[in-house]
């Protein structure tokens, strides 16, 4: 934010210019509205990053998903939409809230959480980039919950065996067993596709 003004009715925000817009317009605008593995790996990489900052600064997201991430210019993305983020450094929450597809179990089923949620909503982030749609959609929001609650994820075929695997290792039950974001980093598919000295991808790349 550079800076606000105001007059009598509303509050205004001056805000870094995306010239992209949400990555979730971007996703849609895709060949079958996904990206490539590669493509993904570097998105997820920035994430990563952006989530490593808010987590030292104790903040939690918990709204990670397509639409509350913005492409500057440059093609890096901006986490955005802390309307349901906290700063939580001595206790751990117990509010639901974000966006259904992308809550963990501990969310759904009322227990306490903390940080890890933003790591499990990575996960379905992941899945939903290479897929087009998130891990556990389904037609109704009864069964949405059912599939998180079990873990009913179902990889398309086209999924690599390297992604499904870091996926699980996102996207578990207990928030203690979810891959940490240094070690998100140090996955063989990441280290695949991910090269630091290349720029981000084009987003208007098919």
């Amino acid at each position: 934010m550079y800076g606000y003004f105001h007059c009598e009715k509303r509050v205004y925000l001056i805000l870094e210019y995306a010239r992209y817009g949400e990555l979730y317009k971007v996703l849609c605008s895709q060949p079958n509205k996904r990206f490539s593995e590669h493509q993904a790996a570097n998105y997820i990489v920035q994430l990563v990053s952006a989530l490593k900052f808010l987590h030292f600064k104790k903040v939690i997201h918990r709204d990670i998903k397509p639409d509350n991430i913005l492409i500057a210019a440059d093609g890096l993305l901006k986490i955005a939409d802390f309307g349901w983020s906290v700063h939580s450094p001595n206790e751990r929450r117990t509010t639901l809230c974000g966006t259904l597809d992308y809550l963990p179990p501990e969310m759904i089923e009322g227990r306490k959480y903390d940080e890890k949620v933003d790591i499990w909503s990575l996960g379905v982030l992941c899945y939903e980039f290479i897929c087009g749609k998130p891990s556990f959609e389904a037609a109704s929001q009864s069964e949405t919950f059912r599939r998180i609650a079990r873990i009913d994820i179902r990889f398309p075929n086209f999924f690599s065996k390297e992604v499904q695997d870091l996926i699980c290792k996102l996207l578990r039950y207990n928030p203690k067993e979810r891959l940490s974001l240094d070690g998100i980093m140090e996955h063989p598919w990441i280290k695949r596709h991910y090269n630091p000295d290349v720029p981000p991808p084009n987003p208007c790349a098919k």
